[in-house]
């Protein structure tokens, strides 16, 4: 009760805040890099763009389709997107390319908050007989599309397993929505996927088709070793109705990412906008629920806006 009570006093001052400021961002053009169709990112990339619209009184967002996390900060770093997501390895990848670069300084990633968790999700039919990662071997297997995050995440869990892609796998590069599509008509047999649960296109399959998840339990520990950034955790059966019970799998964070360039009233509106329409994010995904203003800014390595800074200042975080 006590939590309910601090979350609604929240969202009245930042909108009373919001309020105040939005004659000031009527000129303001947004484009927001969305992930694929069918993905937790792109559901959420629309709420945002109705709730930004409203709530600063500026044109609609234009939210686009994108191959995933590479995609889209790719487009924020060539200006072709002004807000993006991103999953917290890639975007510490891309970060990480600013201390040997100094021209990418000047359009540097900065975040505006930590947005929910994404959980990798290796999809098979339930009658399938494969279980861990290595019977992924000889398979017809999607690792997700091309400059997306999951494809990230993939070669990691394949090198770990010492499955490789080139010579064990017959591997496709196809988005979520395409890869549900190719696991219910038989032309694939298993594909990754890296998403919020639950993701809409991977529950419309599971209406259709009976579904397992492979447990990565095996290779958990050695991954982690490698890459300390990712973390560990269930994926519940009941989210999908997976014939095969919960499996252990990886979790990693979400950011909300932007550039050094974007104006600091403007960083700072937008940071406030997200937790003054968090009941909207959660009626688009329930994975919004994990959104919490307390854990907004463990976005290391990827330092904050100094506008989101100044949002989490004005909330005595």
């Amino acid at each position: 009760m006590l939590r309910r009570t601090t979350l609604t006093a929240l969202v009245l001052v930042v909108a009373s805040l919001l309020a105040g400021c939005q004659a000031s961002f009527a000129d303001l053009r947004l484009k927001v890099a969305a992930g694929a169709r069918g993905g937790v990112y792109y559901g959420l990339s629309n709420t945002l763009a109705t709730v930004w619209s409203r709530q600063l009184a500026i044109r609609p967002p234009e939210v686009l389709a994108t191959e995933g996390s590479v995609d889209n900060l790719r487009m924020l770093r060539e200006g072709r997107a002004q807000v993006g997501f991103s999953q917290g390895d890639t975007a510490s990848d891309e970060y990480a390319r600013e201390a040997t670069n100094p021209t990418l300084a000047g359009n540097g990633l900065r975040a505006l908050t930590r947005m929910h968790d994404d959980y990798l999700q290796i999809v098979v039919r339930a009658d399938s007989p494969m279980r861990k990662l290595s019977d992924l071997r000889g398979k017809r297997v999607s690792i997700g599309a091309m400059n997306s995050g999951v494809q990230v995440i993939a070669q990691r869990l394949l090198d770990t397993a010492k499955v490789r892609v080139e010579k064990d796998l017959v591997a496709v590069q196809y988005g979520v929505a395409d890869s549900a599509t190719a696991l219910r008509e038989g032309r694939i047999d298993a594909f990754f996927w890296s998403g919020g649960l639950p993701t809409e296109a991977v529950n419309t399959l599971s209406k259709a088709v009976k579904l397992r998840m492979i447990d990565l339990s095996d290779v958990l520990p050695e991954l982690r070793k490698r890459y300390p950034g990712y973390g560990a955790a269930s994926l519940p059966a009941s989210i999908y109705d997976l014939a095969s019970g919960p499996v252990a799998t990886l979790v990693v964070r979400n950011f909300l990412v932007v550039t050094a360039s974007m104006r600091d009233d403007v960083a700072e509106a937008l940071t406030s906008s997200v937790y003054a329409s968090l009941p909207d994010l959660v009626t688009a995904n329930s994975a919004a629920r994990t959104i919490d203003v307390r854990g907004a800014v463990e976005t290391d390595p990827l330092p904050l806006h100094p506008g989101a800074v100044n949002y989490y200042r004005s909330t005595k975080l």
